[in-house]
């Protein structure tokens, strides 16, 4: 008989986390009971889990009593104050935060490309961000290979990375724009900015906040969790994030030079190998990969393979997936499947 498990998912009312309970249901997690919590505010909603309607709890620290799994998508605050707590109380938690992404005690997780330092947790394991995530799922295979020499990556990320909200702004800015009536912002680059953009029929190249060096925190993160996760702690890895009137799936842009030849053929042959990878590469009948094709699916998306001229060992590769899905619950669904 199967062994079964008591879940938590943390932030059951957002995006990533009703994503979370239908990635559940759908790859048949062994769910024994499922528990829903998020804010005081948000306490009493019904979400629907399968054929059943289940109450979301208040979030407090008892709540992780007799949890195996706890899955936690409500923000960095959240997760640094009570994620401990939850393991403390016999619970994994599987963080879908920045917060403990750099902890050099906490693995941070992509099972196509280290599945192997889930066996080093003490109770938390870091989900990465989204874009490292489709960005390292297509650069292991290669990798392997031929060892990387420098990553320069220029990501078009959809509004759904900013949450409900920004999706509903996306809307309700198109409406606005095209009916030529004045258009609201609040949402882009981040909720709380001094300066708001508009972002239908418009490119933001900012994600999160800026450094002190000019390089936004999202852009930040997708260099340092890259080197991690590969453990390649001397790569050269570049990134420049663009937020886009997508919205969902995201796509990068993937420079990538190596220390040996590696041909666009060869990459190509084993990319069509790698596990969690969908090739879609034939220039001739104009295929390859769009945000539109990647929604509602949980492989990573690969495609205009070629090799970059003007460096001896070089490809350019055009990176797709759904960012809500493989970015965040279907990958922290998958690292707890490595431990069952």
């Amino acid at each position: 008989m199967t062994k079964k498990y008591n879940v938590a998912v943390v932030g059951a009312t957002g995006m990533v986390g009703q994503k979370m309970i239908d990635v559940l249901l759908e790859r048949e997690f062994p769910v024994s009971g499922i528990k829903l919590l998020a804010s005081a505010r948000s306490a009493g909603t019904k979400i629907k889990v399968g054929s059943s309607s289940e109450t979301v709890e208040e979030l407090k620290p008892q709540s992780f009593d007799g949890i195996d799994f706890a899955f936690f998508s409500a923000g960095g605050d959240i997760s640094k104050e009570l994620a401990p707590e939850a393991a403390k109380r016999g619970a994994v938690v599987v963080d879908n935060s920045s917060a403990f992404r750099m902890d050099a005690s906490v693995p941070l997780v992509v099972p196509e490309v280290n599945p192997e330092a889930v066996r080093q947790h003490s109770g938390i394991i870091a989900n990465p961000n989204c874009s490292t995530i489709q960005m390292v799922v297509a650069l292991k295979p290669l990798q392997v290979a031929a060892p990387l020499k420098r990553v320069v990556a220029a990501t078009y990320q959809a509004v759904s990375g900013a949450g409900r909200e920004a999706v509903d702004e996306l809307y309700a800015q198109s409406r606005a724009y095209l009916e030529g009536k004045p258009v609201r912002t609040e949402r882009i680059p981040h909720a709380g900015a001094k300066k708001t953009y508009q972002i239908a029929f418009n490119l933001v190249p900012q994600l999160d906040v800026f450094a002190e060096d000019g390089y936004s925190k999202e852009e930040i993160k997708m260099i340092r969790e890259t080197k991690k996760i590969m453990s390649l702690p001397e790569l050269p890895v570049t990134a420049t994030t663009v937020r886009v009137p997508v919205a969902n799936g995201h796509s990068i842009a993937l420079n990538v030079e190596f220390e040996k030849e590696l041909s666009a053929a060869e990459a190509r042959s084993l990319l069509e190998k790698a596990s969690g990878v969908i090739v879609l590469d034939n220039p001739e009948q104009l295929e390859y990969p769009t945000p539109l094709l990647a929604d509602g699916i949980d492989e990573v998306f690969v495609g205009r393979i070629r090799k970059d001229h003007s460096i001896k060992h070089g490809l350019n590769l055009w990176v797709v997936a759904d960012n809500i899905r493989k970015g965040a619950a279907t990958n922290s669904i998958q690292i707890a499947e490595l431990l069952i």
